[in-house]
C-alpha cells in the first residue's frame, strides 16, 4: 500500500465494504449499511445522529470554539444486477454498489478511525457526513436542510474513478463534475386505426421529431469548448401494431459544466417541445427537474486538498484531473454552493484490467483505494482544521500556499 495505513485498519475497512457490497441498498433505503456504519461509529466512541430516515451525520470533538470540518461520503446503490462474478457479490436481487459507494463509506470511517487514534489531538472538531440518496441527487440538499453543515466552514469528499491507477489522488481546478437535470416531455396527439392515420395525430411521430430536433440544440446552438449533453434515455408509446399512438412520453437528462450553457439548454428544449407541437397539433407538456449545479473546485480549498495528498501519498502519486472531462453530476455541488471546499478522485482501477465504468454490472475496483482515500480523508480535515483555525476570516477569502 502506498498510504500510509496500519493493515489491521486496513482489513477493518476491506471487511466492511465488502459486507456493505453484499447488502446494497439504494437511495433513501440505506437501512441496513446506516446500522452497520452507526455499529463501527459506536467501536470509535464517536457520537452519531441521524438527522433524516437513512444516514448519518457524526462529530470528532475538537477545541472549542473552532468551527467544524466537514467529510462527506454517500452511501447508496443502484438498481443493477451485478455480474461481477465476485466473491462478495450483491446478495439482493437487481441491486448492487455500481458506483463505490461501498468503499466512500468505509473509508470515511478508516480516516475516522486515524483521526481519533492519532497521536495528536485535531486542530478542529470533524464533522463526518454519512449522506443517502446521491444518486438521485436529493440526499446532499435534505442533509442541508437537516442542518449537517451547522458549524462547518469547509467540506471535503470525493469518489474513486475507475479510469485512474489505484494508489494515486486527482484534483482539478474549476468543473470536474456537470450540473445535472432531468426532463419528461408528454406527447398527447389523437389515437386511431392503422389503416387510417389521416383520422389521428401520430404521438410516435411528433415524439420521433422531437428527438432528431433536439440533437442540433447541442451540435448547433453551443461553443464546442464548452461540455454539455442532452440525451433522450426512455421513449415510451403505443400498445397495438395496428393502433397509431396517441400518447408518447420521452424522458432524458441534461448536463453542461457552465450556468449559462445549461441555462440555454433549458430553454431550447422547451422551445423545440412547443415548436414540434404546434407543427402537428399535439398538445406537449414539458416538465424539468433541476439537479445538482456543476460541482466547482477553488482555491484556496483546493491548495490544502493537494497539500494533503501530498502528505499522505508523495507528489508522484497525486496528479493534476483533466478538466472538464467528466458529464456525470454529483450532488456534493449542493455543499459547495453554501460552504468553501474540494472534491477529489481517487484512483482504483484494477491492476491489469481495462478502464472501469461506473454505473457498469461489471464495475470493479482495488481496493487499495481504501487506504488512499482515508489517508487523504484524515490529512485533509487535519490541514483544513489548522488552517481555518488560524484564519478566523471568511475561509473563502484565505490566500497563500499552504
Amino acid at each position: 500500500m502506498i498510504a500510509p495505513i496500519q493493515p489491521a485498519l486496513f482489513e477493518r475497512m476491506v471487511a466492511l465494504r465488502r459486507d456493505l457490497h453484499r447488502d446494497p441498498e439504494i437511495s433513501w433505503q440505506e437501512r441496513h449499511t446506516t446500522y452497520r456504519i452507526a455499529r463501527e461509529l459506536d467501536r470509535l466512541e464517536i457520537a452519531h445522529a441521524s438527522p433524516l430516515e437513512t444516514g448519518l451525520v457524526a462529530e470528532i470533538e475538537g477545541p472549542p470554539g473552532v468551527p467544524a470540518i466537514a467529510l462527506r461520503a454517500d452511501i447508496d446503490a443502484l438498481p443493477i444486477q451485478e455480474e461481477t462474478g465476485l466473491d462478495f457479490a450483491s446478495r439482493v436481487d437487481g441491486v448492487m454498489h455500481a458506483c463505490g459507494h461501498d468503499a466512500h463509506a468505509a473509508m470515511l470511517l478508516g480516516a475516522a478511525e486515524l483521526l481519533v487514534t492519532g497521536p495528536d489531538p485535531i486542530p478542529a472538531p470533524v464533522r463526518l457526513i454519512f449522506q443517502p440518496a446521491e444518486e438521485l441527487g436529493t440526499g446532499a440538499l435534505a442533509m442541508i436542510e437537516a442542518g449537517a453543515l451547522a458549524g462547518v466552514d469547509a467540506i471535503f469528499g470525493g469518489h474513486v474513478d475507475g479510469h485512474i491507477p489505484a494508489g494515486v489522488i486527482a484534483l482539478a481546478e474549476g468543473t470536474v463534475n456537470a450540473s445535472s437535470d432531468s426532463f419528461r416531455i408528454t406527447i398527447r396527439g389523437r389515437q386511431g386505426h392503422a389503416a387510417r392515420p389521416h383520422e389521428t395525430v401520430d404521438a410516435v411521430v411528433v415524439g420521433s421529431l422531437i428527438v432528431m430536433a433536439v440533437q442540433t440544440i447541442v451540435s448547433r446552438e453551443i461553443d464546442p469548448a464548452h461540455p454539455s449533453v442532452l440525451s433522450i434515455g426512455r421513449f415510451e408509446a403505443g400498445n397495438a401494431s395496428n393502433v397509431i399512438a396517441g400518447k408518447a412520453v420521452l424522458e432524458g437528462t441534461i448536463r453542461a459544466q457552465e450556468m449559462e450553457v445549461r441555462d440555454h439548454l433549458q430553454r431550447s428544449l422547451e422551445r423545440v417541445c412547443a415548436s414540434v407541437g404546434q407543427l402537428h397539433e399535439a398538445e406537449i407538456d414539458f416538465a424539468l427537474e433541476a439537479g445538482p449545479p456543476p460541482l466547482v473546485n477553488r482555491e484556496p480549498m483546493l491548495g490544502i486538498a493537494r497539500a494533503a495528498a501530498a502528505a499522505a501519498l508523495d507528489s508522484e502519486h497525486v496528479r493534476r484531473a483533466v478538466r472538464g472531462a467528466n458529464m456525470g453530476g454529483e450532488d456534493f455541488s449542493w455543499y459547495l454552493r453554501e460552504i468553501p471546499g474540494c472534491y477529489a478522485r481517487f484512483g482504483a482501477r484494477p491492476p491489469g484490467l481495462p478502464a472501469q465504468s461506473a454505473h457498469s454490472s461489471s464495475f470493479l475496483i482495488d481496493e487499495e483505494v481504501l487506504a488512499t482515500g482515508a489517508a487523504w480523508m484524515a490529512e485533509v480535515a487535519r490541514r483544513a482544521g489548522r488552517t481555518l483555525a488560524s484564519h478566523p476570516e471568511d475561509p473563502a477569502t484565505i490566500g497563500g500556499e499552504l
